[in-house]
């Protein structure tokens, strides 16, 4: 049965995503306790990113993520909080702080490696769609680097108010 949102096509397309990445969020949520992992899926840009490259300042963890500023910081306490990274200062500049994964945070990824196959293994076979998901996301994030929706937006309102 469909509800308004469903109906409403593109206009609600970011509440859709919104929807689906909470849905996915949930289920990732209940695979890492399944396993024994207390493990939050919101930490997995960071900490995945701080398993590939490290150290990193915290503008290089935002840019490398794809998040803002105030949201990549926020995430950061969390995991601080957690001791899964801890933040050393930069010796060629006082003033930075870069962060890298404590013998915890390297822990769980191990601990996590594993449950990462799985869930690969499970969202490949849900994405694989005749519509496969990642590679039309792939082709939006493409589209919005050569125009923004924003930007999209506004060149058609003044093509209209032209008119």
């Amino acid at each position: 049965m469909s509800n308004v949102i469903d109906q409403s096509g593109l206009l609600a397309i970011s509440t859709r995503l919104q929807r689906l990445s909470d849905m996915l969020r949930k289920d990732g949520q209940k695979i890492y306790a399944s396993y024994g992992i207390d493990f939050e899926p919101k930490w997995f840009p960071v900490i995945y990113t701080l398993h590939q490259k490290h150290p990193l300042s915290v503008l290089e963890i935002a840019t490398e993520i794809g998040y803002s500023h105030p949201s990549t910081i926020s995430l950061l306490r969390e995991l601080e909080k957690k001791k899964l990274i801890r933040s050393k200062r930069d010796k060629e500049d006082e003033r930075k702080r870069l962060l890298i994964l404590t013998e915890k945070g390297r822990l769980l990824i191990n601990q996590m490696q594993p449950v990462w196959q799985t869930m690969v293994a499970a969202l490949t076979a849900l994405t694989n769609t005749e519509n496969n998901l990642m590679n039309a996301i792939d082709e939006v994030e493409q589209q919005m680097n050569v125009q923004s929706f924003y930007q999209r937006a506004q060149s058609i309102k003044n093509t209209s108010d032209n008119h």
